[in-house]
Formats: structure tokens, C-alpha cells, sequence
């Protein structure tokens, strides 16, 4: 549904399909969008367990408030049946682990690459009115300039980022050969509540509420961007809204680089802890796969989306992983995370 009288897109009234529904950033997505009113189909990995991911934790008051399709992102007939009846497609569905990457590098081109274009087909097919693709930091590999912003060179750096600048790519050639009304949108480095383990914040924060006392953990020079999961969601919600923003490709980040040696420090000081940092090997990516440095330029954000980051600089950051340690030591939500292995 579009209000001619506006400038957004109006969605309340019309199903939008979630893809990945089921996963860290989905499912906040998924709660989010349904709070403010909007009529969502959650697109969740099928599976023999009746499991819907993250979304079995969700708030009470919301539960029986969002559609539900099992189904799987690969399988084209499956994509296109979710997305009958729906206006709009927020595209997260992905493989995002990238040292599963490199040992089974072949599901992350049938799950980002294919799957991307299963999305993609059925979107122009079923002529949706928006389509949101979600792309990652980790497509402009090391930073050769800072702030990055979108122009920034990409750089397949791992298997995974290589599949997403494919994924991104094939999002544009639609916008370009068929007028496909797409909008990708690249968060930098997401946490908050739910993340999983492979992700470092989540390391860091389940070992230590494990009591551990020695931290064990990959390089820790390199810097990212980290972005709190709300302002994530936030970006997804304006993207979805706004118009004449078609073929568009753009940040979410901070504006703000803090290395991962420094993010153990403020974690182990919001939990009142004293740990060392050991070098585990087996965590360290290959040497030219590693990326060193990752900071966002926002400006196009803040530009074309009227966005700009609640959690950002670095007492943003504090108070987001405050937020995300809460979550964290609470022994039900704790107790979901093995912080004895390397999740990878």
C-alpha cells in the first residue's frame, strides 16, 4: 500500500515476509516491525523439531501476533509460495559463519547466492513493491580508506564474503535489467541479546559469566564497527518506509572503530572481572583472510534514510554491551551457549 501524500511507504495494512526470521537479527526484526503494527510472515529454516529459531523466545504479547512459514531459503517453490500475498520482502536469510565458510564454502553459494536469487525471482515474478537485501561489512574485506563508505572497494576475503558481494550483486542486476524496486542495506558488525557464539562479543561475554578466567579468542588487533542490535532493526524499518531509493546500496554503522583487544577490557570492567587474553590458533582465520579494520562512513544513512545510530561512539557502545551482558548473564539465556568449544 503506498500513501501518494507521503513520502513512505505504508506497510500496516499489507504482509511483509521476513526471511531468516528465525536467527539473531530476524527475530528482533520480526518482534520490532510487529510492535509498531505491521502484519509480518516469518520465513524460518524448516526443520524436524517444530524449532522456529529465535523466535520461540519472543515476547509473550506478540507470539500469536506473526505468521509462520517453515520452509527452506534454496528451495525456489518454497520462496515463492511465502511470498505470495505479501507487498514486500526484508531479505536476511544467509549463512553467516565465516569459519564454516571456508571448510563447506559450497552451502554458502546455494544458501547466499542461490537462495538471493530465489528471492530475487519470485520477488519480480510476484511484482512486489519493496525488497530489502541484506549484504555485510565484511564485503569491503580490510579497509583501504576509512571511514568506508559505499563506494569502497569489495573484496572477497573468505568464502562468506565472497558469496554476499555475489548476493549484492545480483541484487543490483535485477534493479537494473528488470526495475526491481531493491534496497540493500550493509550493517556493520551487529550484537545485542540472542547473537550466537561465533560472534566475539558473545565470547567474550558467555566465558566470562562462565567464570573463566583466561579468555580464549582469535587475533585481537583488528577493529570493527559495531552497531547494537536496535539501531540494526532501526535501519531496516526507515529502508522499508522510504521511497525513490530504489537500486540504492547502504551503510549501517557507527562511525566508530574500537579494536577487539579493547572490547574484552570494556566487558571484563562492566562485569567487574579481572581476565587475560589467550591466543587460541585454531580461532585465527587464514593471514590474508583476516580483516583488520572496518569503520563505517553513515553518511548515506543519515542522508537518504534519515537514520543515524542510538548506540553510537563509544558510550554508545558502553551502554549497548551493558544491555547485551544483562541479556547474557541472566542463567536461562546463558545456559543456551557452550563457551567450553569454538563455535564456528
Amino acid at each position: 500500500m503506498i500513501n501518494e501524500n507521503s513520502d513512505k511507504f505504508v506497510y500496516h495494512k499489507n504482509k511483509i515476509l521476513i526471511t531468516g526470521a528465525d536467527g539473531f537479527i530476524g527475530s528482533h526484526l520480526t518482534e520490532y516491525l510487529v510492535r509498531l503494527g505491521y502484519d509480518v510472515k516469518a520465513f524460518v529454516l524448516y526443520n524436524s523439531f517444530g524449532s522456529f529459531g529465535w523466535l520461540d523466545f519472543c515476547s509473550e504479547e506478540i507470539k500469536d501476533k506473526f505468521e509462520v512459514f517453515s520452509g527452506d531459503i534454496r528451495d525456489p517453490y518454497g520462496v515463492k509460495k511465502a511470498m505470495k500475498g505479501c507487498n514486500a520482502v526484508l531479505h536476511l536469510a544467509s549463512l553467516i559463519s565465516i569459519p564454516y565458510s571456508y571448510h563447506s564454502p559450497e552451502t554458502y553459494v546455494d544458501t547466499n547466492v542461490k537462495g538471493t536469487l530465489n528471492v530475487l525471482q519470485a520477488a519480480q515474478e510476484l511484482e512486489l513493491e519493496k525488497i530489502i537485501h541484506t549484504s555485510t561489512s565484511e564485503v569491503y574485506g580490510t579497509a583501504q580508506y576509512v571511514p568506508i563508505d559505499e563506494t569502497h572497494p569489495l573484496q572477497g576475503q573468505s568464502p562468506y564474503s565472497a558469496t554476499k558481494i555475489a548476493a549484492d550483486q545480483l541484487a543490483y542486476s535485477f534493479y537494473s535489467s528488470f526495475g526491481l524496486p531493491v534496497i540493500t542495506l550493509r550493517p556493520f558488525n551487529t550484537y545485542g541479546p540472542r547473537q550466537s557464539a561465533r560472534a566475539v562479543i558473545p565470547t567474550i561475554i558467555s566465558q566470562i559469566a562462565n567464570g573463566f578466567d583466561e579468555i580464549n579468542l582469535g587475533t585481537v588487533f583488528p577493529t570493527r564497527d559495531f552497531n547494537y542490535i536496535d539501531d540494526t532493526v532501526a535501519g531496516f524499518k526507515a529502508a522499508l518506509e522510504i521511497k525513490n531509493c530504489d537500486g540504492e546500496v547502504i551503510n549501517l554503522g557507527s562511525n566508530f572503530e574500537v579494536s577487539i583487544k579493547e572490547t574484552v577490557e570494556l566487558i571484563a570492567k562492566k562485569m567487574s572481572r579481572k581476565v587475560s587474553i589467550v591466543s587460541d590458533k585454531g580461532r585465527f582465520r587464514p593471514k590474508n583472510s583476516e580483516v583488520q579494520r572496518l569503520w563505517a562512513s553513515n553518511e548515506k544513512a543519515k542522508s537518504f534514510l534519515n537514520w543515524s545510530p542510538s548506540y553510537g561512539g563509544r558510550e554508545g557502545f558502553s551502554r549497548g554491551i551493558e544491555k547485551t551482558i544483562e541479556w547474557f548473564i541472566n542463567p536461562k539465556n546463558l545456559k543456551s551457549y557452550k563457551s567450553d568449544i569454538y563455535n564456528i
